[in-house]
C-alpha cells in the first residue's frame, strides 16, 4: 500500500496510527498523552484484519489521566504492549537511522528488541539485567559511603554474571540467525559484503570481583554487556564512523527486511511493515529493488509525498489529506 499526499497532511500520522493499534506504543515517543489530538481527553486506533486464515480485531483506547487499554478479538489485554507478543509489526521511520551512526546503546537496544521478537522467552533477559547491574551500582553506592559491607556485593556479582552470560548467549544466537538474511538484502540493495559483528563476553563472577576497586571509585558496574557494542559493517568498514548517509539506510532497511523473513521463517506468518519517507534518499534502481522486495514480502505500507515514488502499481493507493479543521482524511484512489 502506498500512502501519499503532502507534506503536513498525516501521513505519517497514519502510520503511527497503525503501529500503535498493532504493538501498542508509539514508535516515535513513550508520551501517550502526545497521541491524544490537542483539546481532546481520549483517541482510539480500531484494526481489522486477517492472519493465517483468521479474522484479527484489535482496539486501543487512550484516555488521558486513565492511561491504555487494548483488546484483541474483544478479550482485554492486561497491557497494550502485550500487542507485539501477539501481531508482528515492524518499522522503518527516518530517525532509525541512529541504529547505524548512534552509540552503542541505539545499537543494543535494538537488537535486543530483535531478539525479544525472534525468542518470545527471552524477551525479558536484557531488562532482567540491566535490574541486576542497578541493584549491583546500588550497592556498589552503599558499600563506598560505609553502610554497607563488600560482602554484599557477592549475590549481585552472582546476578550480574549468571543474566549477563544468558544475554550475551542470546545476542550471538541473533546476531548468527539475521546475519545470512541481512546480508542478502544488503548485496540486493547494492551494500556489498555487510555483516554484523558481536564480540562480547560473558562477564565471569571472578572478573567482577577483580575490579571492585574501580566500580567502587566510579560507583558504576564497569564490565558487562550493557557495555557491549554490535557492529553493522560492509566489508572493513564500519557503517558508523565510514558509511555515507545513504549506506546507513541501506543497512537499516537490510536489517528491517532480514528480520522479516526471519520472523516469519519461525512464526509462519508474515509481518506488518511500516516505512515512512523511507524513499526519498534512494536512487531509481533502488527503489526499484525494495519495491520488488516489498511486493514478495507480503503486507507493506510506505509513505511519499510523490505518488510516483514507488516503482510499479502498487496494490492500493491511499491519498491523505488535510481538513479545515486541522484533521486528515484518507481515502482510496
Amino acid at each position: 500500500m502506498l500512502v501519499t499526499g503532502p507534506n503536513g497532511a498525516g501521513k505519517t500520522n497514519l502510520l503511527e496510527s497503525l503501529h500503535v493499534g498493532t504493538q501498542g506504543f508509539s514508535p516515535r515517543t513513550r508520551a501517550d498523552a502526545q497521541l491524544v489530538r490537542f483539546g481532546r481527553e481520549a483517541a482510539r486506533v480500531a484494526l481489522r484484519g486477517e492472519r493465517a486464515g483468521v479474522a484479527v480485531d484489535l482496539e486501543v483506547t487512550l484516555e488521558l489521566g486513565s492511561g491504555k487499554r487494548a483488546t484483541l478479538n474483544g478479550a482485554r489485554l492486561r497491557a497494550a504492549e502485550q500487542l507485539r507478543g501477539k501481531v508482528t509489526t515492524l518499522v522503518f521511520t527516518p530517525d532509525r537511522l541512529v541504529v547505524v551512526k548512534g552509540g552503542p546503546a541505539a545499537r543494543r537496544a535494538y537488537f535486543d528488541r530483535v531478539l525479544g521478537r525472534l525468542r518470545s522467552a527471552r524477551a525479558g533477559v536484557s531488562a532482567e539485567y540491566g535490574a541486576a547491574v542497578g541493584q549491583r551500582n546500588a550497592a556498589l553506592r552503599r558499600v563506598a559511603q560505609g553502610l554497607s559491607s563488600r560482602e554484599a556485593l557477592g549475590p549481585w556479582n552472582e546476578q550480574v554474571s549468571r543474566i549477563g552470560t544468558e544475554l550475551v548467549a542470546a545476542r550471538h544466537e541473533t546476531v548468527a540467525a539475521l546475519q545470512p538474511r541481512f546480508a542478502e538484502r544488503a548485496a540486493e540493495l547494492g551494500l556489498p559484503l555487510a555483516e554484523l559483528r558481536y564480540d562480547g563476553e560473558a562477564p565471569q563472577v571472578q572478573q567482577l570481583e577483580e575490579r571492585v576497586e574501580r566500580d567502587l571509585e566510579r560507583g558504576t558496574t564497569g564490565l558487562g554487556p550493557h557495555l557491549d557494542d554490535l557492529g553493522v559493517l560492509s566489508g572493513s568498514r564500519d557503517l558508523r564512523a565510514f558509511g555515507s548517509q545513504g549506506e546507513q539506510r541501506l543497512a537499516v532497511l537490510a536489517l528491517l527486511l532480514g528480520e522479516a523473513e526471519l520472523l516469519e521463517e519461525r512464526r509462519g506468518t508474515r509481518p506488518l511493515l511500516l516505512l515512512d519517507d523511507v524513499l526519498s534518499e534512494l536512487d531509481p534502481e533502488r527503489r526499484r529493488i525494495l519495491a520488488d522486495r516489498l511486493r514478495a514480502s507480503g503486507q507493506a505500507l510506505v509513505t511519499s509525498a510523490s505518488r510516483n515514488a514507488l516503482p510499479g502499481e502498487p496494490a492500493q493507493t491511499v491519498e491523505v489529506s488535510q481538513q479545515g479543521d486541522g484533521t486528515s482524511e484518507a481515502r482510496p484512489v
